[in-house]
């Protein structure tokens, strides 16, 4: 199976470890795991690898919003248009039934507790 994230590779060549573990060296690493995360519905992963800052207070709203996401939204593609060691600009490729939802960001990522985490994102469609 080719990973969600469109790097060409097989899942378990290219997401996969990072799903069962092994912690991404860079940004752009963190970024496909976390797009094939949400692909394939892995939400603790998505919180794992979020910035403690950046989490909201209520973990179980969060949590279930997240998991809705993943549910109403097929993930067909992504686009890393440019990184660096602590940000990344990418196009995400997404539709909900007939509706496109794609969105630009750009996102920034810094280092808790030994592992690399999204901190945050500004949409720039």
């Amino acid at each position: 199976m080719l990973c969600s994230c469109d790097s060409n590779q097989n899942y378990s060549d290219c997401c996969r470890p990072f799903h069962s573990g092994v912690k991404p060296k860079t940004c752009e690493e963190l970024v496909r795991s976390r797009y094939s995360a949400y692909a394939l519905g892995l939400v603790d992963y998505i919180i794992e690898t979020t910035h403690s800052k950046s989490r909201p207070e209520d973990l179980v709203t969060w949590r279930e919003q997240i998991q809705a996401f993943c549910e109403q939204t097929e993930f067909t593609g992504l686009v890393i248009e440019e990184a660096s060691s602590d940000k990344v600009t990418f196009y995400a490729h997404l539709k909900r039934g007939e509706t496109d939802v794609s969105f630009r960001e750009k996102s920034s990522f810094a280092e808790e507790n030994g592992q690399l985490v999204y901190v945050e994102g500004m949409i720039t469609r």
